[in-house]
């Protein structure tokens, strides 16, 4: 039942991918709600939360103007997950004007510290496992959902998840915090 609604779901995916290259700015729309977590959870592996904010957008706009290029339907949330990855190394090379701490531009809500530590540690680790525990512990995605919207493998958003989790315990570990 499960790959019965995954097969649905990507077709479903097709068609909304096919609908937008033609033009149609609804079917984007509807793509943009799909994989908007999981864009904004790559982002957040690389830049901090308010300039993932800012990213993600442009992720979004860049890819209305270049999807009549994309080659192949089904490959929509790997193109679009390559788009991410390019737009935080791009912002690393842009010239900063704007504070550099992270916890000096939160927004009005209060974040626990410790959270900031945490996501410190794991944007430490290698991107294939960075990205993976982003998208699970902070967006909230499911393995197959993992897979689903960045081309990986369900495999390998699996393994990426279980080392990821074994160095990030070792990591915490290592300074006596637990996890």
């Amino acid at each position: 039942m499960i790959a019965a609604r995954a097969v649905h779901e990507e077709s479903a995916d097709t068609v909304l991918v096919r609908d937008a290259m033609r033009g149609d700015r609804a079917a984007f729309g509807r793509l943009y709600e799909r994989y908007a977590r999981a864009i904004h959870g790559i982002l957040l592996a690389h830049v901090s939360f308010s300039d993932a904010e800012d990213l993600l957008q442009d992720v979004f706009i860049t890819a209305l103007e270049r999807i009549p290029q994309l080659r192949a339907e089904n490959a929509f949330g790997g193109w679009l997950a390559a788009i991410a990855r390019n737009r935080a190394r791009e912002f690393y090379r842009r010239p900063r004007t704007e504070p550099a701490d992270e916890l000096e531009r939160l927004p009005q809500k209060p974040v626990p510290t410790e959270a900031f530590e945490v996501l410190s540690k794991i944007r430490k680790l290698p991107a294939c496992y960075s990205e993976t525990l982003i998208l699970r512990f902070v967006e909230g995605m499911t393995g197959p959902e993992i897979a689903e919207r960045t081309g990986l493998t369900a495999d390998s958003v699996r393994v990426n998840l279980c080392r990821g989790m074994k160095l990030l315990r070792e990591q915490l570990s290592s300074r006596g915090e637990n996890l």
